[in-house]
């Protein structure tokens, strides 16, 4: 039975078993996985804690209580994926999330839209309810920093010579 050398330690190729594996995932990589993974929960929890308010607002099919419900699932899901696992894929969905998320309460706080197929009316012109502007405020910085942590993790890494 052939045993490994410890971690770190050279092979008979000259490389240590870490770089043999990847860089992995850096400092500023994590540091921006945690904050996103912050601002997504401050998003969540504002959803759940005022989506009793919105059961009200609904269609045939969907409540509006019912979007903000799903809406912090989705928040927590991907949180705690940045946090366990920042890979490329699973930035692209926090901006997706984070992006749409704050794309909703802009175009429904100065646009009309009305009804959408199963989406209810969900036009409310005010930034006086409770939480819409810490939550947007989060959803906005969510969406810059997964688009700088995308873009970081899809970015080549330099090689370094040891």
């Amino acid at each position: 039975m052939t045993q490994l050398p410890p971690s770190g330690t050279r092979t008979r190729l000259g490389l240590a078993r870490r770089q043999v594996r990847g860089p992995g995932v850096g400092a500023a990589q994590r540091t921006l996985g945690v904050a996103t993974a912050v601002l997504l929960a401050i998003d969540a929890y504002v959803h759940l804690h005022d989506a009793h308010f919105y059961d009200a607002v609904t269609t045939s099919t969907l409540s509006q209580g019912t979007l903000f419900r799903a809406q912090a699932a989705a928040a927590v899901v991907v949180g705690i994926a940045l946090l366990v696992r920042p890979h490329p894929v699973v930035w692209a969905v926090a901006v997706l999330v984070a992006a749409s998320a704050v794309g909703a309460v802009l175009l429904y706080t100065y646009v009309d839209v009305g009804a959408l197929g199963p989406l209810p009316d969900m036009y409310e012109p005010t930034w006086a309810a409770a939480g819409k502007p810490a939550s947007a405020v989060a959803e906005g910085l969510g969406t810059l920093l997964a688009i700088i942590g995308f873009v970081m993790a899809i970015w080549p890494r330099p090689r370094t010579s040891s």
